[in-house]
This record gives C-alpha cells, structure tokens and sequence, in this order.
C-alpha cells in the first residue's frame, strides 16, 4: 500500500473540483482512492451529481444548486481530513474468458513478432497476472485495467481504427481493456471475450468497479461460440 497521501484540491469548472491523491500510477494507490470515493461520496449526499475516480484523482461534479462554490471546497477538504485506506476486501474477483486470435485479435502475431516470441507466449504473459480496474471512462463499462507487464507494452495505433467489435481486449501501452460495446479505438487487440461489460438489465449494470482485480483466461473457439461470441473477423481499418 502507498504511504498516505497528501490530497491537493483544485477547481476545473464552475461545478466541478478536482482532488489529486498521486503523481504515479500504481495499483498500490487503490485503497487511498477508494476510500476517498467513500468519504467524499457521504458528505457530498444529494448534491453529488457524479464522481469519477482515476488512476491518480478523483473528479467531483457537483450541483451548483445545493452548493457553492466554497461549500462544495469545504465539504471536499472535510471529506479527506484523517482519510483512512479501504479494505482490500471491498475489491471484487473477475475471471475474463478470451478467444485469442488472429481473426479477432490482429495485434497478437504482431506483438509477437515484435518480442521474437510466439502468440502462445503473448497470451501466457497477459493471463499471468491479475489487473487492477483503475478506473471507468471513454463508454459504458470500460474499464482501464493494469499494470500490463513491461515487456508487452505497446503503443496506440497510429491510426484508429472506425470500428473495434465488442468484447475486444486491447494493450496500450501499460494498460489492458476490453472494448464494451462497438466504437473506434486504436489499442493493440489481442482476442474477444462474450462477456457482457455493460447490460441495462442487470441489477449493477456495469460489470467493473474501480478497485476490481481482472484476469484474463484463454479459450478456445468452440467454447467461446457456446459462450455466445461473435467470430466474425476484425475489420480491415
């Protein structure tokens, strides 16, 4: 666990407060982070419209109609006064079934040529180790998920591309995710997964919480096709 932070509290719009815990990503930063999710989230109560929590901050909208400017700083600065770390048992266990693959995945051969290793070992060195969710953003349900080891960090696309499928897993640099629904993006994709990220009909729609430990789990096509998985290939960009 990181030492104690010393939370600096700036304003980035008229409605909206930024609270910097960290200068460094680390997951060790996890327990800091959500606790002041917590304590910030209870003082704040009705008058919080929404607080997104990342690798290093946390992001405070307020409404502007409960609270001033200077309540809203005063209630932030209450908030993380004596802050205490969370419990490493708030941090829930997930296990993301993927089909790796060149059809779906067309970075795996070109990682692999990169590190003059084989596919197998590019998949081995993703699903070797837990990832912690650091935080939500870009859609519903996205999750940026680290640390991705040294080795298979890898820059963004040069350029995007206009469509990623669903249930892609992608590395950017350090990080790892896993697309939640179809849009652009330029991340590295390795394979798919049939997991639903984002579903209206579940009691908590989005599958992740920030603090969240991921792990990732190879399978085969026919396993992935029982899982409902769409094997249609990538799209040419």
């Amino acid at each position: 666990m990181s030492p104690a932070p010393t939370p600096r509290l700036e304003t980035v719009a008229m409605d909206a407060l930024m609270v910097r815990l960290f200068s460094r990503i680390d997951e060790a930063n996890m327990p800091w982070t959500l606790a002041a999710d917590s304590a910030l989230r209870e003082r704040f109560g009705a008058a919080l419209i929404d607080l997104v929590p990342s690798y290093t901050t946390l992001l405070i909208h307020y409404d502007v109609t409960r609270l001033t400017h200077a309540e809203a700083r005063a209630l932030a600065l209450a908030a993380l006064d004596g802050l205490e770390p969370a419990a490493a048992s708030t941090a829930r266990e997930h296990v993301i079934p993927v089909w790796y693959d060149p059809s779906v995945g067309p970075e795996l051969e070109t990682i692999a040529a990169r590190l003059e290793i084989s596919p197998q070992e590019v998949i081995r060195r993703h699903c070797a180790r837990d990832y912690c969710a650091f935080a939500l953003g870009f859609a519903p349900g996205y999750a940026f998920m680290g640390l991705v080891e040294e080795t298979l960090a890898t820059p963004r696309l040069e350029t995007p591309r206009q469509r990623v499928p669903a249930g892609s897993v992608g590395i950017a640099e350090r990080q790892t995710a896993i697309y939640p629904m179809r849009s652009p993006g330029g991340w590295n994709i390795l394979g798919r997964t049939a997991v639903k990220l984002f579903d209206r009909d579940r009691e908590e729609i989005s599958l992740f919480r920030p603090g969240d430990r991921v792990r990732f789990e190879a399978i085969d096509r026919a396993t992935f096709i029982d899982q409902g998985g769409d094997v249609t290939p990538m799209e040419e960009r």
